[in-house]
């Protein structure tokens, strides 16, 4: 069973391929850490998986109607701009939207308030969204994707911009929906928490997949200085993978 399956997929922005031929599958219970330097195509590859660009290729989420999709996948793009001052507990029960006419109001409550509990966010219900600080709202709008409750989460760069703590909060968070059976996909530019957190990274760079497996092999010597012109520490210790980043190539 998977959850996304790409077959040669290739976005395009007029003849040249930002996306190429990229093949993958993903099934239950993994944390995808998709990585790469800025243009790799990362967030063109989540936008075209889910039919927001055009592509050439298969993805396995277009072959489902639009209330379908919703219910199979959820997106959280980059963009975090909240442009209504609505309270926190209204913007987030906004992800129930795909389940309103199948569910209880009160499945719909209980899922806002597993999302808020999830992110931290509980005293935050009566707030104005707008009125938080760019982190907070990043977690908001975390909290709304959380809320709809799919067997799939796409997320591009979802802990940019956050503070430590909200940085392992949110990992942690995708980590557990992993172990729940769900799956997650999400942009990462901060490879050390993309080795600590992901059960799997996918390696991208000019459009193509180069890597594609676990986060020790992943980030080899080799594919470090060949994607990113770095090299790199990796380390095993009792809390868990480390990697750090610690020079230009030159």
């Amino acid at each position: 069973m998977s959850l996304l399956r790409l077959e040669t997929l290739t976005v395009r922005r007029g003849e040249c391929p930002v996306v190429d031929g990229v093949s993958l599958t993903v099934g239950p219970g993994e944390f995808v850490g998709l990585i790469g330097p800025n243009g790799a195509g990362k967030t063109s590859l989540l936008r075209g998986a889910l039919g927001l660009l055009p592509v050439e290729g298969g993805s396995s989420l277009l072959r489902l109607s639009p209330k379908e999709r919703a219910r199979a996948v959820a997106f959280l793009p980059q963009g975090r701009e909240i442009a209504w001052p609505v309270e926190v507990e209204t913007l987030v029960a906004l992800g129930r939207g795909p389940h309103v006419a199948a569910g209880a109001r009160g499945e719909d409550q209980a899922a806002v308030t597993r999302a808020l509990a999830r992110m931290g966010l509980d005293g935050f219900r009566s707030r104005k969204a707008t009125a938080l600080s760019g982190g907070e709202q990043a977690r908001v709008l975390i909290a709304r994707a959380l809320a709809q409750e799919t067997p799939l989460l796409l997320a591009d760069e979802p802990v940019a911009g956050l503070d430590p703590e909200a940085q392992l909060r949110t990992m942690e968070v995708f980590t557990g929906l992993a172990a729940e059976g769900r799956s997650v996909v999400a942009s990462i530019h901060d490879l050390g928490l993309a080795a600590r957190a992901c059960s799997r990274l996918v390696l991208m760079a000019r459009g193509r997949v180069v890597a594609d497996g676990p986060p020790r092999a992943v980030l080899s010597e080799e594919n470090l200085a060949q994607v990113f012109g770095v090299r790199g520490y990796f380390a095993e210790t009792p809390d868990g993978p480390v990697f750090q980043p610690m020079g230009l190539l030159r």
